[in-house]
């Protein structure tokens, strides 16, 4: 299994929620076995970076993360969030 995690920060902090929104149509996605995006809690004081939410996503292995970038929800959902964020840290890896 393949663990998908993707940090964001607005560029305008009143964008969290457009940002949040946007991120959202990236559930309509068929080939994830799992997909969340949450606010950060802003807990870790040790940060240097503002990360605001985060994307998590889990996939069955990497044919299946591959058709998740390649279904047209996804090019529409950047074309839709790319604007209005700053920070974008993208993760996979193999979990177990």
């Amino acid at each position: 299994m393949i663990r998908h995690i993707v940090f964001f920060s607005a560029a305008d902090p009143a964008d969290i929620d457009s940002v949040r929104e946007g991120l959202m149509m990236l559930a309509e996605i068929p080939h994830a076995r799992h997909f969340e995006v949450g606010r950060n809690l802003q807990s870790d004081q040790l940060g240097g970076d503002r990360v605001d939410l985060v994307v998590y996503a889990e996939f069955d292995d990497e044919a299946a993360l591959a058709a998740y970038k390649a279904y047209p929800v996804y090019s529409a959902c950047t074309a839709r969030v790319r604007p209005l964020r700053e920070l974008r840290i993208a993760a996979d890896f193999m979990a177990g």
